[in-house]
């Protein structure tokens, strides 16, 4: 389970880090294109970190319980 971890951890950081630069892309891109879609990818973001916090801790609940 261990190794799940190792891939889990760094696939949830960089969802999060990709989903930010989209995001930032688009709010500096202006016009309707950032309109329609900085927003939306923003809330993404949130949810993204989300997910990645939940693995944080359970990658640590698991590693501490033995």
């Amino acid at each position: 389970m261990r190794d799940i971890f190792s891939l889990l951890i760094p696939a949830a950081l960089l969802a999060v880090t990709i989903t930010l630069g989209f995001g930032l892309y688009s709010l500096f891109r202006g016009g309707d294109y950032g309109r329609s879609r900085s927003n939306k990818l923003m809330r993404l973001r949130v949810l993204m970190q989300f997910i990645a916090i939940i693995v944080l801790v359970a990658a640590y609940w698991w590693r501490t319980r033995t």
